[in-house]
């Protein structure tokens, strides 16, 4: 393959670093970045911790996991911003060349999956709310959002970038405003409401913290190497999952204990604020899933050489079709694949600190599987999911890093 080629005509660099000449300014990194979290399903997860623990302790199981969750994504975006590689080419130097299909798969089909998830959430509720007797219009929502959200992800960053300035302030705004607006008309205090329901510990919400959004935070690099340089990418990295994730769980929160729903979404319609309501879920759920799609396109790239473009649309194709059968069916299983991911981010962050300068050569990989990464990854799968105690993200994180050093103390005794 003609690598320079690649370059010429391929402006995402699905196959290749991307150059000094085509990296973005800070502002435009973080207002990417804070619309990736933007993420419409982190208000489930916000709904549970707002009925589960008292105001302060909501605080603090916010603080706790998102400082965790932004010292992985950080460290991430440190990676990509240096290297300038994707996900998928960071893959290729620690699970060697083929070993990194992989990681590459499992972010594809977890990315896929979600993508699906996120359309269905689109076109359902606003279905219900335009015409619940319908049973057409769920699918012309489906297809309607599929395809302008497959269209950002498929003119890649450029297009990305456009929706994400338009989406990140009125989200914000709006979004806040509604919130706002709801704590003042209800019948009691934010105080009084989150102290109704408890039972939860602080370290159980931060592990639902971090988990909400591991497994896509993992995907980091694909965005963070457009960054002019590391400190900018994990500055914005880091602000962005501390600011943009905890809006989405006070969203989901305020909204469960004063309306009993998850999404700011169903506040806006109590508030009579329909038409905004379904603007900012609209929104919100596109600026994650173009970013889940386009990584999606990535994965598959590195497995089949071919450039990102069309592969988001095989992609974006998939998960539309899918996407009410994924809403209903598949959650779960997502859920359970989330753990697959963490254990690739803490192997791709290792392996670059352990043989940094290899990468300066980023076309040269020595080996073709390293089967240590990839029992890392399995075993730390199987350990997140299985144990009981702990937060499961972080201990799969860790029987990773520890499956990968062990290959390294092997390989340099040979």
């Amino acid at each position: 393959m003609n690598r320079q080629g690649t370059q010429s005509v391929d402006h995402d660099y699905s196959l290749a670093p991307v150059p000094g000449s085509a990296r973005r300014s800070l502002l435009t990194m973080f207002m990417i970045m804070l619309g990736f979290t933007f993420f419409s399903a982190s208000m489930w997860t916000g709904q549970t911790l707002g009925l589960s623990l008292d105001l302060t302790g909501f605080w603090e199981a916010l603080l706790l996991g998102g400082a965790i969750l932004g010292a992985y994504t950080g460290a991430l975006a440190y990676v990509g911003a240096r290297t300038g590689l994707s996900l998928d080419l960071l893959a290729q130097h620690s699970f060697g060349a083929k070993g990194s299909y992989l990681p590459s798969a499992l972010i594809s089909f977890t990315q896929i999956g979600w993508f699906g998830v996120g359309v269905a959430m689109f076109a359902i509720p606003v279905a219900n709310l335009i015409a619940p007797d319908s049973r057409w219009l769920p699918y012309v929502l489906v297809a309607l959002a599929g395809i302008c959200m497959t269209g950002s992800a498929f003119f890649g960053i450029r297009a990305m970038t456009i929706v994400s300035y338009i989406s990140v302030p009125l989200i914000a705004v709006l979004g806040v405003a509604a919130m706002v607006i709801a704590v003042k008309n209800g019948d009691m205090s934010l105080t009084e409401k989150f102290a109704q329901q408890q039972g939860m510990s602080v370290i159980t919400g931060a592990g639902l913290v971090i988990g909400s959004f591991v497994s896509g935070g993992t995907a980091t690099p694909n965005f963070t190497r457009f960054a002019r340089n590391a400190g900018q990418a994990v500055l914005v990295t880091v602000i962005a999952f501390f600011v943009g994730n905890s809006l989405m769980f006070c969203f989901g929160a305020v909204s469960g204990v004063y309306v009993g729903g998850n999404d700011i979404f169903e506040v806006m319609v109590a508030l009579n604020l329909t038409a905004f309501a379904i603007l900012v879920l609209g929104l919100n759920i596109w600026t994650t899933n173009d970013n889940a799609l386009y990584s999606a396109g990535l994965g598959l790239s590195n497995i089949t050489k071919v450039k990102k473009s069309p592969m988001v649309l095989i992609s974006g194709v998939l998960g539309t079709v899918a996407a009410i059968w994924l809403y209903n069916n598949f959650v779960g299983w997502l859920n359970i694949l989330n753990c697959t991911l963490p254990p690739v981010g803490a192997i791709l962050v290792l392996g670059y600190f352990c043989h940094a300068k290899e990468y300066e050569k980023w076309d040269e990989v020595k080996q073709q599987v390293n089967w240590f990464a990839v029992g890392g990854v399995v075993l730390g799968a199987l350990v997140a999911n299985l144990v009981p105690f702990g937060i499961a993200s972080i201990n799969g994180m860790v029987v990773a890093c520890i499956c990968y050093l062990v290959g390294e103390a092997i390989h340099k005794k040979k």
